[in-house]
């Protein structure tokens, strides 16, 4: 029987009554209780430009000062915004890490070549491999977080709990890198399209992107975290608009659902670790975990009806800025408690309607 994600959804927030100390009998003083801070674990998808509409959710949770980030995870475009976000919450605080999240968003942009996401890329990628149209192995993501992130720095010093994850090509399995090993390859190797791009090679192993083995680590995540709350960003369409009919529209709707399919097998696999550990005499750890887990999620492509027709190798900087303005929204809707937190396991496959 498959549970919904109401069914991980536990506990409630606490009111906290106000304290009244006594002093003499003529004086009554009120003291109210400090705000406890928020504490929240991330898990980020990838989706290529799609990920921009992530920045615009990480630009407005970090406008919240009593948020604390615990762990994030990522793959692919979700792993590039975890280090972004890391490691200028790092080196300068909230502020650096909302000014590196759009300066590297705006290079992206004004970097990437204008027919990346046009038939001439599709045509090649369908009849050659990397290894024959990109010999030298040329990749633009690797100068850009090379300029943008310290990673010797990141490694020192990290702010949050770190999981990217890539996928092993020997085996297909996911690999966590954790924020003390994590390297510039690491996130390349995330984020490496085997179509587009060659395999990283790390200690001898290659790797593909992390989207194909979890998108995003979410299990990871939560044995890692000291979070009860974990937030889970979508940013791949669940839904087509049409019928695919030809050779692009089908390779994209191959890619989305193939991108998405990580997901919602963690998300059983979650629902089925919380029902056996429910029945555990004392229980480990992680069963204590999931017992007290409320897991929320916001999905792109509610916000932005558009997603599921739009290319998520479009770099244009107006879409970009489409895309962080709807994140943005997004994460404002539910930090004010106006979206709904108790998302079914059938309302993450099959998202609601879009908003008028």
């Amino acid at each position: 029987m498959k549970l919904s994600l109401h069914d991980l959804l536990t506990g409630s927030d606490q009111n906290h009554a106000i304290q009244v100390h006594s002093s003499p009998p003529t004086r009554a003083r009120i003291i109210k209780p400090k705000k406890n801070k928020r504490r929240l674990s991330l898990a980020l998808q990838g989706g290529g430009a799609f990920g921009a509409f992530t920045w615009g959710v990480l630009d407005r949770l970090l406008d919240e000062k009593d948020l604390v980030l615990d762990a994030v995870s990522g793959a692919s475009a979700g792993a590039v915004n975890a280090v972004l976000l890391a490691s200028g919450l790092s080196e300068g605080g909230r502020t650096a890490a909302q000014q590196r999240l759009e300066r590297f968003w705006k290079r992206a942009s004004d970097t990437a070549p204008r027919a990346q996401s046009g038939p001439a890329l599709a045509m090649a990628t369908s009849v050659l491999s990397p290894y024959q149209f990109n010999p030298f192995n040329l990749n633009p993501l690797k100068s850009l977080l090379a300029s943008e992130i310290d990673f010797d720095a990141l490694r020192a010093n990290p702010s949050v709990r770190l999981l990217i994850g890539a996928t092993r090509v020997r085996d297909g399995k996911l690999h966590i890198f954790r924020e003390k090993a994590l390297t510039l390859d690491a996130v390349l190797a995330s984020a490496c399209l085997p179509v587009i791009h060659h395999a990283v090679s790390i200690d001898g192993e290659a790797y593909w992107d992390g989207g194909y083995s979890a998108n995003p680590p979410l299990i990871p995540l939560i044995s890692a975290s000291r979070a009860s709350e974990a937030l889970i960003v979508q940013i791949m369409p669940t839904t087509g608009a049409e019928m695919p009919t030809t050779s692009s529209e089908i390779a994209k709707r191959m890619d989305q659902i193939t991108f998405n399919s990580s997901l919602l097998r963690n998300l059983d696999a979650l629902a089925a670790m919380r029902t056996l550990s429910s029945a555990e005499t004392g229980g480990s750890n992680l069963s204590r975990k999931l017992q007290k887990l409320r897991l929320h999620h916001i999905a792109a492509e509610t916000e932005y009806p558009l997603l599921s027709q739009s290319s998520a190798l479009n770099l244009d900087w107006p879409f970009l800025l489409q895309l962080h303005d709807a994140g943005q929204a997004a994460a404002d809707r539910w930090l004010s408690g106006k979206a709904d937190a108790n998302v079914s396991l059938a309302a993450v496959a099959e998202p609601a309607p879009a908003r008028e």
